[in-house]
């Protein structure tokens, strides 16, 4: 199974890119996002002047619990920047959600309390929300954050994307939003509604 296949197994349609948008990304937008393969793991990633954005992560199954992961974000830890990602939000019915957002814990990432991210995917025609969590060396603020993911998605998720699936994706203020406003009540009630 090549890298793509091993992505596309294990993540939803709704979060997946197309094999062609990431070979894209990969060839014309190499300074920034790249791949990380290994023989039990793919890790595909951004990487701008101020923060790194992790796109997808796959640790094959026969090899969890040998610190692979652990490894894989050790490394990107060591470049000294805020790293950013994206989850599903808290689903109770399923353990590998439940295990993945451990392990983020685990590593040190911390949920974003008010940067609410919704889009609509391509591939189902569905919303599709998502919670943001990040690593910070220097305690950035999560407004920070929020313009981080900004520029992520204008760069990334958004790349080429009528060209690649003959419709766009919505704009970067219809998908992100942030609001201190937000109750931590607020947000225990999005999550569980959406799980």
């Amino acid at each position: 199974m090549n890298w793509y296949e091993k992505l596309n197994k294990y993540f939803p349609v709704e979060e997946m890119k197309s094999r062609k948008h990431m070979e894209m990304l990969l060839r014309e937008k190499g300074d920034v996002y790249h791949k990380d393969e290994g023989p039990y793991h793919v890790l595909m990633y951004a990487e701008f002047d101020t923060f790194l954005f992790i796109d997808y992560v796959w640790v094959s199954a026969q090899s969890r619990g040998q610190g692979i992961g652990h490894k894989l974000i050790e490394k990107l830890k060591k470049r000294h920047k805020p790293i950013i990602l994206e989850v599903e939000p808290v689903d109770y019915d399923d353990t590998d959600n439940g295990k993945r957002l451990h392990f983020y814990k685990r590593e040190g990432f911390t949920h974003a309390q008010y940067i609410d991210y919704n889009r609509r995917s391509l591939a189902t025609n569905e919303d599709t929300p998502m919670e943001v969590l990040y690593w910070s060396p220097a305690d950035e603020s999560e407004q920070q954050i929020y313009e981080k993911m900004k520029k992520m998605y204008e760069t990334i998720h958004t790349y080429k994307d009528m060209e690649i699936y003959g419709e766009s994706y919505q704009p970067v203020d219809e998908v992100l939003s942030y609001d201190e406003e937000r109750t931590s009540e607020d947000i225990f009630e999005n999550l569980t509604e959406r799980a």
